[in-house]
């Protein structure tokens, strides 16, 4: 068409359609639920797809992300809800100010964040420690901004990087890669590199967007408790990290029985994100609620009236979702990961450039991951003597480039802080593409010694 090939016509559609959704977002005011639907239905438009399976990519896509994130979105929303009326979050709150002043609580974000997202999938840990952001940045006066970007880097940092998140998981797989060695290494890379996009990256750039929160989202998450006697800081974490705690017996299970084993059956499903999460949720009900004086009917106000503010997110997200989606079936994140593979490059850098061009394409850094790992395996086997280990951490890295309007992530970063899509750029993409690059680096570095 117009003289292109098709590749090069996909890949000219797919940049048309995002400025196009960028656009319709920050100048016409198109509210971003409505937009990402119009912007998938013309990818798939120009795209050449058939009509009959524009509005089924699309179904998929958004069904796909809300079957697993709105659960999730929906169980951590409520889970935090009674933390914040027990004051369970104020109780972190002032145990983290006291323990690192309040000159250096990105610091503690930060790595709260890293500890508790190794195991956690990034919503779920978004959803457990968003309460926190908003209650010690009223608690201290720090900028919003300077304590938020901390907590999202140590999270993603862990995600993109450190099994058992599904993503480096899988590329273990695929590269045939030892997950021990993946780990360490994982580690070695994720907790420079948080620090880097965190706390040093956080507050230069909270002096330009200081951050100004949602005040629906503040009195739901970090409102002041009348609640003299507040929960313990033990009885806290313990509500607090139980998803964590279930999703480590999950993983030790997988590694120690073999597959089919009934013990590692049991243990799948109840160390599976939402059934742990779930159970976490029970338990605040008594550890927040029922412990703390709150009766059933209040209880079950708090957790119905908890919801309402996340609507939005949950559609946004589940819009999003239809567009990558749209951008997977119309084969651009194909195009792009086959002309990256062309380029005579050392095997890292590859693979880290192909993970990074369909993130970018796709919008998610779990497809990102699996596909870039697929693409590049072919070429790492005519090459001998490539750390496989490393191999899997570039994958992770480049998966994480450059967030976008195309990743659920965005939304829900832009939505939970109140951010124009400028400043979400300026502060969670900014952040995403330091983490990613810096990752890189860092692995480079790593190559020279194992």
């Amino acid at each position: 068409m117009f003289g292109m090939s098709h590749e090069s016509y996909l890949l000219l559609d797919a940049v048309v359609t995002i400025i196009g959704l960028i656009v319709l977002i920050t100048k016409f005011k198109v509210h971003p639920f409505i937009a990402l639907i119009i912007a998938a239905g013309f990818l798939g438009l120009t795209s050449g797809m058939p009509v009959d399976k524009i509005i089924k990519a699309f179904q998929d896509g958004f069904g796909g992300v809300l079957g697993f994130v709105g659960i999730i979105l929906a169980l951590g929303t409520m889970l935090g809800k009674m933390m914040a009326e027990s004051g369970g979050a104020d109780q972190i709150a002032q145990t983290l100010i006291r323990a690192f002043g309040k000159e250096k609580v990105q610091w503690a974000m930060m790595f709260a964040a890293f500890l508790v997202g190794i195991p956690l999938f990034f919503e779920i840990g978004f959803v457990l420690l968003i309460p926190l952001v908003f209650i010690v940045a009223r608690r201290t006066g720090v900028s919003l901004i300077k304590i938020g970007i901390p907590l999202l880097a140590g999270l993603s940092a862990v995600h993109g990087l450190v099994p058992p998140h599904p993503g480096p998981l899988l590329a273990i797989g695929v590269f045939g890669a030892d997950i021990g060695k993946t780990i360490l290494y994982g580690l070695i890379v994720a907790l420079p590199t948080a620090i880097i996009a965190g706390p040093i990256f956080g507050t230069f750039i909270a002096k330009y967007i200081p951050g100004n929160p949602s005040q629906e989202l503040v009195d739901q998450l970090a409102r002041e408790t009348d609640n003299k006697s507040l929960p313990s800081f033990s009885i806290t974490l313990i509500t607090v990290l139980l998803p964590v705690f279930l999703m480590l017996l999950k993983t030790f299970a997988d590694i120690a029985f073999a597959e089919g084993n009934v013990v590692r059956n049991w243990m799948d499903m109840i160390g599976h994100p939402i059934t742990a999460l779930l159970l976490a949720l029970l338990l605040s009900l008594y550890t927040f609620g029922h412990r703390q004086g709150i009766h059933s009917k209040q209880i079950l106000k708090l957790l119905d009236a908890s919801l309402a503010p996340t609507a939005a997110i949950i559609l946004i997200i589940g819009a999003g979702g239809g567009f990558k989606q749209m951008l997977v079936t119309s084969g651009v994140g194909d195009v792009i990961g086959h002309m990256a593979v062309n380029a005579q490059i050392n095997p890292i850098l590859l693979a880290w450039l192909v993970a990074a061009v369909i993130r970018i394409a796709t919008g998610s850094a779990t497809v990102a991951t699996i596909t870039g790992a697929g693409i590049v395996v072919p070429v790492v086997g005519m090459i001998p003597g490539v750390n496989r280990e490393l191999l899997v951490l570039a994958t992770g890295a480049g998966s994480l480039i450059l967030s976008h309007v195309n990743d659920a992530g965005f939304w829900l970063v832009k939505q939970y802080f109140n951010m124009t899509v400028a400043e979400t750029f300026k502060t969670w993409t900014a952040m995403e593409t330091i983490l990613s690059i810096v990752a890189l680096i860092f692995i480079m570095l790593l190559s020279l010694v194992v």
